[in-house]
C-alpha cells in the first residue's frame, strides 16, 4: 500500500492509532523512529517553532508547503497536514489542496473557524456558516489530483454553538465529502464516549496537554471507536522542556557534558539525521 492507502486503512480500522505532530524534518524523523504509523504536520508547531508566535493564522500555505515538502523527503510515513481554515475561500482551499498534495500530504485537514483563526484550545473563537464550510470541502474534495488523498474535516462549532451543533455540522462535513472528521475541543468525558456513537464517519480525537479536552488514554479511545488520536504538539512541549534543561544546566553550572538525561548524545544526533548513510555515499563517489 501507498501512504495515502495506509493512513485509511488506519483510520478506518478504528484502533486508536497514535498520531504525533512534526514542526520540522527532524522532529518527523524522531517520530517515524520511534515506530509511530503516521505523523500530523502542525501548523500551531510550525508558527510557535519556525515563527515564535502563538497559534493566531500567522502561518501561510507557503510555510506549511515548504514543512510538508521537507518532512516528506525525510519520512516514508503517512503525513496528515494542517491546512488550517484553508487559507481563504472555497477557491483558497481549492488551491492548498493543490499545492499540499503535491508537497507531499497524504490527508489534508481544513476547519469551519472564520479567517484569521487561532488555536482550537484558546478562547474567542467563531465560526463559518455551515454552508460556507460544505463549499470549502466540496473544493477540497474536486482539487484532489489523486482520488486517494483524504480530507479532514475539522469543526469548531462545540465552543460557539455547543456539542449538539457540532455533531450536526460534522454530519454535513461527512456528507459532503470529508474522509475522516474532527470534532475539535469538546470538553467532557461523556462527549468523547458519544461521538463516536453519533458519527459514522472515521473520526479523529486530538489530546492537547494543557488544553481544554480530558486526557484519555488512546486504548480507551480506541475501544471508543476513534481511528486516529492526534498529539500535534507533544514533541514540541516536549523539546521546549528539554532546551530549558540543557540550557538552564548551561547557565547555572556553565557546562554540559554528554549527559543522555540531559542532552541527545552526539552518536544519536548523527543517526537520526542519517550520517552513516552520506559518508557511504561520499565513499562511493571518490
Amino acid at each position: 500500500m501507498n501512504t495515502k492507502q495506509q493512513l485509511k486503512a488506519l483510520a478506518e480500522a478504528r484502533r486508536g492509532v497514535l498520531v504525533p505532530g512534526a514542526f520540522n524534518a527532524l522532529s518527523a524523523r524522531v517520530v517515524a523512529d520511534l515506530g509511530f504509523e503516521a505523523i500530523y504536520v502542525t501548523g500551531a508547531g510550525v508558527t510557535n517553532m519556525w515563527f515564535g508566535l502563538p497559534d493566531q493564522a500567522f502561518m501561510g500555505l507557503t510555510d506549511i508547503a515548504d514543512h510538508t515538502a521537507r518532512i516528506r523527503d525525510a519520512v516514508d510515513l503517512p503525513l496528515i497536514v494542517d491546512a488550517d481554515t484553508g487559507f481563504g475561500n472555497a477557491l483558497n482551499t481549492y488551491h492548498a489542496v493543490r499545492t499540499l498534495e503535491r508537497a507531499g500530504a497524504d490527508c489534508i485537514q481544513i476547519e469551519d473557524q472564520i479567517s484569521p483563526k487561532r488555536c482550537g484550545h484558546f478562547n474567542g473563537k467563531e465560526v463559518i456558516s455551515t454552508d460556507e464550510m460544505l463549499g470549502k470541502i466540496k473544493a477540497a474534495v474536486d482539487a484532489r489530483r489523486d482520488q486517494g488523498t483524504l480530507i479532514m474535516a475539522r469543526t469548531d462549532a462545540c465552543a460557539t454553538q455547543g456539542f449538539e451543533a457540532a455533531v450536526e455540522r460534522a454530519q454535513r462535513f461527512a456528507e459532503a465529502g470529508a474522509d475522516i472528521l474532527f470534532v475539535e475541543a469538546v470538553t467532557q468525558a461523556e462527549e468523547i464516549r458519544a461521538l463516536p456513537q453519533r458519527l459514522s464517519t472515521p473520526q479523529l480525537m486530538n489530546m492537547v496537554i494543557g488544553g481544554k479536552t480530558p486526557i484519555t488514554d488512546a486504548d480507551e479511545l480506541a475501544d471508543l471507536g476513534y481511528g486516529l488520536v492526534l498529539y500535534a504538539n507533544a514533541a514540541l512541549q516536549g523539546a521546549v522542556a528539554g532546551m530549558q534543561k540543557a540550557l538552564g544546566q548551561l547557565r547555572n553550572e556553565r557546562r554540559v557534558d554528554e549527559n543522555p538525561a540531559v542532552v541527545a548524545p552526539f552518536a544519536e544526533r548523527q543517526r537520526l539525521v542519517n550520517k552513516p548513510f552520506w559518508d557511504a555515499l561520499e565513499k562511493k563517489y571518490e
